[in-house]
């Protein structure tokens, strides 16, 4: 049965991307399905049933928003399935320290996000959403049809239920454990050669190296970057030393958000899902958004608040597509920069593409770096550089200098400090805000 639910949305996915002739078709889809979402979640959520209390379904687009905060507090009484905030962090806790991923809550399967947001979340997925699930990543991503075999190897922090119901006859597909030594999967991805290789650009990057080095030899079809912000400069060494694009996934605990097209364009998943753009800089096509999915009723997500920062791009796709096309994931909104306006002291947003512009345009001697905004007035930088990191330390600086000043903004005073690379399972994050505003 989950087979066979897992074609019927591998071929709904295919026949959706060709379906849609124009926005406005599309998003009068998209309102019928959110609107029957509506009040069949009213139904099933105690939580929503009260939060959308005398609301009309029809006007869902000014609901009251939720964020990670609501979801949390209101777990137990949100989720469809019964489950209580205790008993499924108790689960996933225990997995996350045996290194078992298997246990379930009846056919829920229960997962941990990787709390880069200050607090860790929980998320809960029936077997029939890990199935539609499956079928649309694998419309979305496989380099070739369904029907040709495939050899996927999978890095990321935490194995699941999720992932692995992409496994089949035709699929092979091997999970790395990311808290194991970076040699030893080297060893063994060299045993499987994949033909699919999904991981976050952090791991894409290590394994580029060892590939580079003679240490790794495999030659898959396609790269897919996961989990963290893919930068400009990961992305040149990785292609480089591969020979072939590095697509993106764009996955986290509120959703599958956007794959790339044929055309390398990242797109987001407007058949599975309505994101509403709030705004951050209208002028910039820069927003944070607001995510209802409805694939998912488990775990509703509706009208919710992401904490990320997208840019959209301002020209339409080659491919065709009637999905939103996005230029680039910025990052987090708490890792928005933060200047000081030299004349009337205010706040003035620098936004994280503009801090990696300006570190990558500065040297091509540059391989890796880490930018953390200490104050309002204070950032630490970290070089790893072909030669001495002092060389290039007055330019960059100059460079980021520059940055604020442009926005009238006063100078921040800057720290190089020696580049450390991040260990084990925490997220890599090249630009940081680490003061609150």
């Amino acid at each position: 049965m989950r087979v066979l639910r897992l074609l019927v949305y591998y071929v709904l996915t295919r026949v959706r991307a060709r379906r849609f002739r124009s926005r406005k078709a599309l998003e009068a889809w998209q309102h019928r399905k959110v609107v029957a979402l509506v009040r069949r979640v009213r139904q099933q959520s105690p939580f929503y049933r009260s939060y959308y209390q005398g609301l009309d379904a029809q006007n869902w687009r000014s609901f009251p928003t939720i964020d990670k905060a609501v979801m949390m507090d209101h777990f137990d009484r949100l989720n469809t399935a019964g489950i209580t905030k205790e008993e499924a962090f108790r689960i996933a806790l225990r997995a996350e320290r045996e290194r078992d991923f298997s246990a379930q809550i009846g056919d829920i399967a229960v997962g941990l996000s990787s709390g880069t947001s200050g607090s860790r979340g929980l998320f809960l997925v029936s077997a029939k959403e890990r199935a539609a699930w499956a079928g649309t990543v694998l419309a979305k991503a496989l380099p070739a049809s369904l029907l040709v075999r495939q050899r996927i190897a999978f890095f990321l922090r935490a194995d699941s239920h999720l992932y692995q119901s992409v496994r089949s006859k035709r699929l092979q597909f091997r999970f790395y454990d990311m808290i194991h030594p970076v040699e030893d999967n080297v060893r063994l991805l060299s045993e499987q050669q994949p033909t699919l290789l999904v991981a976050p650009p952090s791991m894409l990057r290590l394994l580029a190296e060892a590939q580079l080095a003679g240490e790794l030899f495999i030659a898959p079809g396609k790269l897919i970057s996961v989990a963290e912000v893919l930068e400009p400069l990961d992305k040149r060494l990785i292609e480089q030393a591969f020979g072939v694009r590095v697509d993106q996934i764009y996955q986290c605990t509120e959703g599958f958000l956007a794959a790339t097209c044929s055309q390398g364009t990242l797109h987001l998943n407007e058949d599975i899902l309505v994101i509403e753009k709030e705004y951050v800089d209208e002028e910039q096509r820069i927003f944070s958004p607001i995510i209802t999915d409805f694939s998912r009723e488990t775990q509703p997500i509706m009208r919710y608040r992401l904490n990320d920062l997208l840019t959209e791009a301002t020209q339409p796709c080659a491919c065709g597509s009637t999905f939103t096309a996005i230029a680039s994931i910025e990052g987090r909104t708490d890792d928005l920069f933060y200047g000081r306006d030299a004349d009337t002291q205010r706040l003035v947003p620098i936004f994280p593409d503009f801090i990696r512009r300006a570190v990558i345009m500065s040297s091509e001697r540059i391989k890796e770096y880490k930018v953390v905004q200490q104050s309002d007035r204070q950032l630490e930088v970290a070089l790893r550089v072909d030669g001495a990191p002092e060389e290039l330390q007055p330019e960059l600086a100059a460079a980021l200098s520059k940055l604020f000043t442009s926005r009238g903004c006063m100078a921040p005073l800057i720290a190089f400090v020696p580049y450390e690379a991040d260990e084990g399972l925490r997220k890599l994050r090249r630009v940081e805000r680490k003061w609150k505003v």
